[in-house]
């Protein structure tokens, strides 16, 4: 088994930011991604798309290109379509497992990046399982590796991401019917104070306020406060009916997007037992770190929003002072020449971070979706629903992970990535306790479904060569 100097798992800007300096150190590099192309999410097919999709998808988005020619130009060795399922610690380093096409592999590193990314947070609303309900992720992963926009579409939810795809909808000649969305003109009051500590970002903000302005160049309805959100429909979405302003309105749609933010995708840092925190303003546990990325277990880092939200603009600075700190603590770089080299990206890093007080104030997680109906479904895998979660709680239930006792939720296929969160909120509300305190699921690898044959195929190892 080769034994390489820094593995990093997910290619999306601060893995392959973080992928590419330590390379360019001297350093080997593993980049291990599910994905058949580099780019992550945020830029996913970036450099396969074309003109005509750039167009549509905007300047933004084409920027990764950059990225993903920087990655493959370097000698780290990318590993495409590689789904990681097992990291076991060595006594110098790491051993991972993956499968591929060929089979399952593996390899062991003396240093970790998780650059996991994010999850769109989980919608349970009445009518979310039904088909033709999507999150607005993934209506944009179509238009990026597809080019395929949803046809007669209605947005739903909270935040900026729905005004990014209503404008690339609508740059591909199918608007959506409207935006729906369940943020008030009392929660922009609220985030005002915050727009002052915004301004430390302010390009990106005002990035923000160009998108609002093109948005209302293709008059695209929109309708702003509502409540109670239930998709409708007989078999498949055939609607959504929502109340606003005391009245019940319904909008006859064939596709229903769904957002209310994305939180950190933390199924590895989890599993690999590092600390996390609540944090309140992202409604979600977050890794903790320090300022290079590097998290409560030395070797392991953790950067972009794996780490705690804060968009692709501050990703690739957190791939780079983690680089540089890896590259140190190798020996390819002295504590002198890291300082002078981490003072820009650090600026950086700090200014993106600095938006997120007040997008958070001004797009807050509907309390529908914190707070679920009974009647609502809020474990997919495994048909849980609300009401049996509080009714479990009301016997003395206390933990998620006493929840899996009780009903089986959060054992199903994905594992708790989708209704984790909900769950933790349901508990938090029904005991009165802190979220912290109520804590998440126990993670556990493998991280993946793995199937009898590849672990067949897998040679027995005990130590990297």
């Amino acid at each position: 088994m080769q034994m390489v100097d820094l593995a990093v798992i997910g290619a999306g800007p601060a893995g392959m930011t973080a992928a590419t300096m330590a390379a360019g150190a001297g350093l080997s590099v593993v980049v291990l991604d599910e994905q058949p192309a580099p780019g992550g999410q945020i830029y996913r097919a970036v450099a396969s798309g074309g003109t005509a999709r750039a167009d549509i998808l905007g300047k933004d988005y084409v920027e990764g290109a950059v990225l993903v020619q920087g990655l493959l130009a370097s000698t780290a060795r990318h590993e495409r379509g590689a789904v990681v399922w097992d990291i076991a610690p060595l006594d110098e380093g790491f051993e991972i497992t993956f499968s591929q096409e060929s089979g399952p592999s593996r390899v062991a590193a003396r240093r970790l990046v998780l650059a996991t990314g994010a999850l769109e947070r989980p919608i349970p609303v009445p009518g979310w399982t039904l088909p033709g309900v999507m999150t607005a992720g993934a209506g944009q992963i179509l238009l990026k590796a597809s080019g395929v926009v949803a046809g007669s579409a209605v947005l739903a939810g909270s935040g900026p991401l729905l005004y990014l795809l209503a404008i690339q909808m609508s740059r591909a000649g199918a608007p959506p019917l409207a935006i729906v969305e369940t943020q008030s003109w009392r929660d922009q009051l609220r985030a005002t104070p915050r727009v002052l500590g915004a301004l430390r970002g302010w390009r990106t903000l005002f990035k923000g306020f160009g998108l609002l302005a093109e948005l209302r160049g293709h008059a695209i309805r929109r309708i702003t406060g509502a409540r109670n959100l239930a998709i409708i429909g007989t078999g498949r979405a055939e609607g959504l009916q929502f109340t606003t302003k005391g009245r019940t309105q319904q909008i006859s749609c064939d596709t229903v997007l769904l957002h209310q933010g994305v939180v950190p995708n933390t199924q590895a840092s989890r599993a690999l037992g590092l600390e996390h925190d609540w944090h309140h303003g992202q409604r979600a546990f977050v890794p903790r770190t320090d300022i290079w990325g590097e998290s409560t277990h030395r070797g392991i880092f953790v950067i972009g929003d794996g780490a705690g939200i804060a968009g692709a603009k501050a990703a690739v600075p957190a791939g780079e002072l983690a680089a540089l700190q890896i590259a140190h603590q190798a020996g390819a770089l002295d504590k002198a020449t890291r300082d002078k080299k981490a003072g820009a990206p650090r600026k950086r890093l700090e200014a993106e971070r600095s938006l997120r007080p007040f997008l958070e104030a001004a797009y807050p997680v509907a309390a529908q979706v914190l707070a679920p109906a009974d009647t609502t479904m809020v474990c997919r895998c495994e048909e849980v629903t609300a009401g049996e979660v509080r009714k479990w709680a009301a016997l003395g239930c206390k933990g998620p992970n006493q929840t899996k006792a009780f009903g089986r939720v959060g054992m199903g296929p994905c594992q708790g990535r989708y209704c984790g969160l909900t769950v933790t909120e349901i508990l938090a509300r029904s005991h009165d306790m802190p979220h912290s305190a109520v804590g998440s699921y126990r993670i556990r690898m493998p991280l993946k479904p793995v199937t009898l044959g590849e672990l067949a195929l897998l040679e027995p190892t005990d130590a990297a060569e």
